[in-house]
């Protein structure tokens, strides 16, 4: 008995931790591949993990702390293969809306607030992960998920555009920002060589990601901070600049906030959490398509769940996958998630030395590494194509992105949720419904509409209902069954519902069911069933729904009801199916 319960005790740990198993079987020969890939992916990790904070508005540091943790939390429980998690620019969009506000000014307290936000967003993932809820991201069509992240990348750039210009502005919400930026230039409120050196900086790491692989964001932010400490120009110019960081490696710490701050961190931490899985489950799929493995969303969003968890808890922010980095890591030979580890390894080293020229590092650097990442966010070629093909749901991806850039990072994914769900209920409460007839050569029973010369039997209608009955369409399916009947050429007899389709049935759709049936009675007519579903016929059995039909007047194919029909009449040859 105890040697049954240890077992499974393990079991489940190892699924639950599926680092465990591929450091159990790793080989000598990925080491010297997963070093090399990790010393790689480790010259993008520090300068990213400091603009996203800053950009954040959090200390830079924070940035680090929000690296080195998930690097380790998703190396025991990721199931991927290689997958790079940590600060990312969907998340800056979503923090900087919900945690400076309510910080005001007080960094320590916004270092507070922000391992809060990643503590529920992490929370939610890994709840969510056990329960099996690893489809939901699913349930977020493409031009919607396209439409708030290219609202969040809009967010982004314009947050990052004063930082470039050397220009302090009090105001909040992007078009907001983006008004007071364009009046403060015009005024010659901006620093030239701040933008100077944050532009050049952006110039610079965009040609190095386009014609080389060299680590773009390493070699522009120490070229821009060799710059200032070579002309000074923090101190003659007034480029602002980093500052000290406090050395060593994250402390833990339970995040403490005001009980009044709770609502909003909890409402920024759900949006996290669904914008992270988002991200990390589109990612996760790619990755598995390129190697031809499968995916497991469950596991990915525990893992992501307690990456977020384990930052909140060391100083660190939320997080998500990097599109950027993955590849990087992936590119460079990484074998395993190993990579993860060496690269933690030298972020570590790296708060542990704290490089005294860091403290010169320009803010407009960092504004240009932000920017160019959430630049690469925007996708414009599928709006395109969307516009060309299906009008209405890039019209839906606009509604979506302007939510985001008019109320702001929160209030525009609530929107797109909102959205998601109306775009659900519309698609399922006016689902397609056909009247079927036999067509000349071609086997099986089709679309009148779309068949004129289809060939109807006197006296029967066949319509085939292509969604499930739920209490969204139950009215409109008992309405448009009657229009097939009053619309028929001839007095009908009996009405069959082909209904393969159907997938499921709720009690107000077994309901209208029965008024339907009693309305075809009172007509004359029979109502009849054709190719229900196992599972379906059994909710039929529990919903009483068989003893009101009649189980002979449920056939297994829209075939068989068609000869019983013919059966059933004296007037009629009997056909074959």
């Amino acid at each position: 008995m105890g040697l049954n319960i240890a077992a499974a005790a393990t079991w489940t740990l190892l699924r639950r931790a599926p680092g465990l198993t591929w450091l159990r079987n790793y080989r000598a020969a990925w080491l010297l591949s997963d070093v090399a890939a990790g010393l790689v992916l480790s010259a993008m990790l520090a300068p990213v993990g400091l603009a996203y904070a800053v950009a954040s508005g959090l200390p830079g540091v924070c940035g680090l702390y929000a690296t080195l943790a998930p690097l380790i939390a998703y190396a025991i429980f990721g199931p991927s293969r290689i997958m790079v998690l940590g600060p990312d620019s969907a998340m800056v969009g979503l923090i900087l809306s919900v945690v400076p506000p309510l910080a005001a000014g007080n960094s320590a307290y916004a270092v507070q607030l922000a391992g809060a936000m990643a503590i529920v967003a992490g929370a939610v993932s890994v709840a969510s992960g056990f329960a099996g809820l690893g489809f939901v991201t699913e349930l977020l069509s493409k031009p919607i998920r396209y439409g708030y992240i290219n609202g969040i990348a809009v967010a982004i750039v314009i947050a990052q555009l004063p930082n470039l210009c050397g220009v302090k502005l009090e105001s909040s919400g992007p078009l907001r920002e983006l008004w007071d930026l364009g009046w403060a230039i015009a005024s010659g409120k901006g620093n030239a060589a701040t933008f100077l050196v944050g532009a050049g900086t952006l110039l610079a790491v965009a040609i190095l990601r386009r014609f080389t692989r060299l680590p773009g964001a390493l070699i522009g932010v120490g070229v821009a901070t060799l710059a200032v400490i070579v002309w000074d120009l923090d101190r003659r110019a007034g480029v602002s600049v980093f500052g000290a960081i406090p050395g060593g490696l994250p402390r833990f710490s339970v995040p403490l906030i005001r009980i009044e701050d709770m609502a909003t961190i909890a409402a920024g931490g759900c949006a996290a959490a669904l914008v992270a899985f988002a991200d990390t489950s589109v990612l996760s799929r790619a990755l598995a398509s390129r190697e031809k493995s499968s995916v497991d969303p469950n596991q990915e969003m525990i893992a992501l769940g307690v990456a977020n968890v384990a930052a909140g808890l060391f100083q660190g922010f939320p997080v998500s996958s990097s599109s950027s980095r993955t590849p990087v890591a992936a590119a460079a030979g990484a074998k395993t998630q190993m990579t993860c580890i060496v690269g933690a390894i030298v972020v570590a080293l790296f708060l542990l030395v704290s490089p005294p020229w860091l403290e010169r590092t320009p803010d407009a650097a960092l504004a240009a590494i932000v920017l160019l990442s959430a630049i690469g966010l925007f996708d414009v070629a599928d709006l395109r194509r969307w516009l060309l093909v299906q009008p209405w749901e890039f019209w839906l991806s606009i509604v979506c992105f302007a939510g985001v850039v008019t109320f702001g990072v929160i209030p525009g994914i609530g929107i797109a949720v909102m959205i998601a769900v109306l775009e659900f209920l519309w698609d399922a409460w006016r689902p397609h419904s056909a009247v079927l007839g036999r067509v000349e050569g071609v086997r099986g029973y089709h679309d009148v509409s779309r068949h004129p010369d289809a060939r109807q039997e006197p006296g029967l209608v066949l319509m085939r209902w292509d969604a499930p009955l739920f209490f969204a369409n139950a009215e409109f399916f008992r309405e448009r069954a009657l229009a097939a009947v009053e619309s028929a050429a001839s007095p009908v007899r009996w009405l069959v519902v082909a209904a393969e389709p159907v997938t499921s049935i709720d009690i107000t759709a077994a309901d209208a069911l029965v008024d339907l049936e009693n309305a075809l009675k009172a007509a004359g007519v029979k109502l009849a069933f054709a190719e229900i579903k196992g599972p379906v016929k059994d909710k039929f059995r529990r919903f009483g729904l068989m003893d009101l039909i009649g189980e002979d007047f449920v056939f297994p194919t829209v075939g068989a009801a068609v000869d019983a029909y013919h059966a059933s009449i004296s007037t009629l040859p009997r056909g074959a199916a």
